[in-house]
């Protein structure tokens, strides 16, 4: 596997070793009618934020031109932009790992590509971050002050439910927890690097993983609501490949498992 790196830095304003507010990753695979789009409403939000930040796009082996959409893309000088291209394709928790090891600033989040949630939401979970009241802040879409603009259809909707019931039954996730795959999500940064750092999982189902992790070493996880709008364009494909949902679901709670039983090391 390879990884081929495109860098592509202001105007030299913010030095490497300075640090930053904010990293925010965007995973992405096949997604060059949009992802610039993505990466300019990134730019503008921490330009209009007064935030020093870097946007890493990590392009998962896509064939029709997601990379060069992103590089092409136009923002300011004073936000670093980075696109990591993947090839072959690993899928988006790896997408998002590499992202997020590569990630420099004080918070990390990841937002999915389709401007689902306005970045501005991002806001409130660094808020929290700041103010204490956790380590992690994760947007939902199911607490009551939720905004939904355009809702999943019913064969969605349906799956999801039957997913949480999934995760909260046999994988343990909190009750608390009402929605633990909203692709946007920021977290206190050396938290971020810790929890990607030990994370294995590949696949979609990474969120469940770093989740589990996060409460393993005692980090507090929030949620706070959003304003989501479903992407009719998304590539995940809920029975599509329910078999190594399940897989993946299991190694990640063996692997936990294995984790919370072996003994301390001095």
């Amino acid at each position: 596997m390879q990884n081929h790196q495109v860098r592509r830095r202001g105007a030299g304003r913010f030095r490497r070793n300075r640090r930053m507010d904010l990293s925010i990753i965007i995973p992405a695979h096949r997604e060059a009618a949009k992802i610039g789009l993505d990466v300019q409403a990134a730019a503008a939000f921490l330009t209009r934020e007064g935030l020093r930040g870097e946007i890493i796009v990590v392009d998962d082996g896509s064939p029709d031109g997601t990379r060069e959409a992103a590089v092409a893309a136009a923002v300011p000088p004073e936000v670093d932009l980075r696109v990591i291209r993947l090839e072959p394709r690993r899928g988006k928790g790896y997408a998002v790992r590499t992202g997020m090891l590569a990630s420099r600033s004080k918070f990390a989040m990841f937002a999915d590509v389709g401007l689902c949630v306005p970045y501005e939401y991002a806001l409130r979970g660094m808020a929290m971050i700041r103010r204490g009241e956790c380590d992690i802040a994760h947007g939902s879409r199911k607490l009551p002050d939720s905004l939904i603009i355009r809702r999943q259809t019913l064969y969605r909707r349906l799956c999801s439910r039957l997913f949480r019931w999934i995760v909260h039954t046999f994988m343990g996730i909190p009750d608390e927890i009402t929605d633990s795959q909203c692709g946007f999500k920021v977290y206190r940064g050396d938290a971020a690097r810790r929890l990607f750092g030990e994370c294995l999982s590949d696949g979609f189902m990474f969120d469940v993983e770093v989740l589990l992790r996060a409460l393993a070493h005692g980090y507090r996880v929030k949620e706070f609501p959003v304003e989501w709008r479903c992407d009719l364009d998304s590539r995940l494909r809920p029975a599509r490949g329910a078999r190594e949902t399940f897989a993946e679901l299991a190694a990640i709670r063996k692997a936990i498992a294995q984790k919370r039983d072996r003994p301390p090391t001095r």
